[in-house]
Parts: structure tokens; C-alpha cells; sequence
């Protein structure tokens, strides 16, 4: 397990407990909405921790993202596969404010990166609600096409598949 990866604008790290005021926000807001909004503090709160042990149990999950020059958090990127997921997904969450300005892809590519030399799967894919055109531009965006033959964790969520290391490379 590394601590954490930079690009050329971000770090992506571990998850701390100052982050979790601001994920709890995000998954309280609206925001949230295609990604399993929370109806409750703790609920959200629970989302953090999954998060978060997820590196303790696998040795991969997904990251905090922080500008360079500052240790807040920004949002969350990273691969992981929880319960119920056939396969590892290579996920994003941004808080308010921060679209548009290709942070997403940035510290997406650099997570699949990671993940694709560290722990070699195959492919990786996006579970992503089928209205939320953001995430499945970003998807598109990464190299990602929709495979109608997978099957996704909840139903009504698409699922965008990588491009394999190979191809990558």
C-alpha cells in the first residue's frame, strides 16, 4: 500500500478523519443523488468508513483528492469492489465547486493507473445511474464503452468498461 499518488495539480491520499465533515456534506446534498444519496448523518458517515477499510481489508480503495498546496479534500476517486459488486469499479465523487476543471480525469487516470500496475486486473469498470450524463462523459472521457452484457450492482446503473492495461499502454 503507498500512501498516496500526485499528478501534476493533485494528491490523491488516504482517507483522514478531517474528511469526513465534507464527504457527510456531499452525501447529504443533492449531489449525491446518483450515487446513493444518504438520508442521514450516520449513513453517510458509514459510506466514509467503507471507504476508508476498505484499504485495511484489500490494500486498494478509493482516494481523498487534494489540490497540491493544500490538504483539503476535494472529492474521492479510486477503484475498489465492495459486496455486491461483480467486478472492480473505478469510481469518482467531486464536492461542489470543483467541476470543470478536468479534475476528475485527472485523478481517475492516475488512479487506474496505479491500480492496473499495483494490482493487475484485467479491465476495470464505472457503475454509473444511467442519468447521470457528467459521470458517463467523464467515463467516455477515460476511454470507457458501454457494455450491455455486464451485469451492474443495482439496477438502472449502466456499466462503463476500461480499456484493459494493455491498451494503455
Amino acid at each position: 500500500m503507498i500512501a498516496h499518488l500526485e499528478t501534476e495539480r493533485l494528491i490523491l491520499r488516504r482517507h483522514q478523519p478531517e474528511d469526513a465533515e465534507a464527504y457527510i456534506q456531499f452525501f447529504l446534498s443533492d449531489r449525491a443523488r446518483h450515487v446513493g444519496q444518504a438520508k442521514t448523518r450516520y449513513a453517510a458517515w458509514r459510506n466514509f468508513a467503507m471507504e476508508a477499510g476498505h484499504w485495511a481489508l484489500y490494500g486498494y480503495g478509493p482516494w481523498m483528492v487534494t489540490r497540491k498546496g493544500t490538504d483539503r479534500a476535494i472529492g474521492s476517486v479510486g477503484c475498489w469492489q465492495p459486496e455486491a459488486y461483480p467486478e472492480r469499479e473505478l469510481g469518482w465523487l467531486l464536492w461542489a465547486g470543483v467541476e470543470g476543471q478536468g479534475i476528475a480525469f485527472e485523478a481517475a487516470e492516475a488512479a487506474r493507473a496505479h491500480d492496473y500496475a499495483a494490482h493487475r486486473p484485467a479491465t476495470l469498470v464505472s457503475y454509473i445511474e444511467a442519468g447521470n450524463t457528467r459521470s458517463i462523459r467523464l467515463a467516455e472521457r477515460l476511454g470507457a464503452r458501454l457494455d450491455t452484457e455486464a451485469d451492474p450492482p443495482d439496477p438502472g446503473d449502466l456499466v462503463y468498461r476500461h480499456p484493459g492495461p494493455e491498451a494503455l499502454s
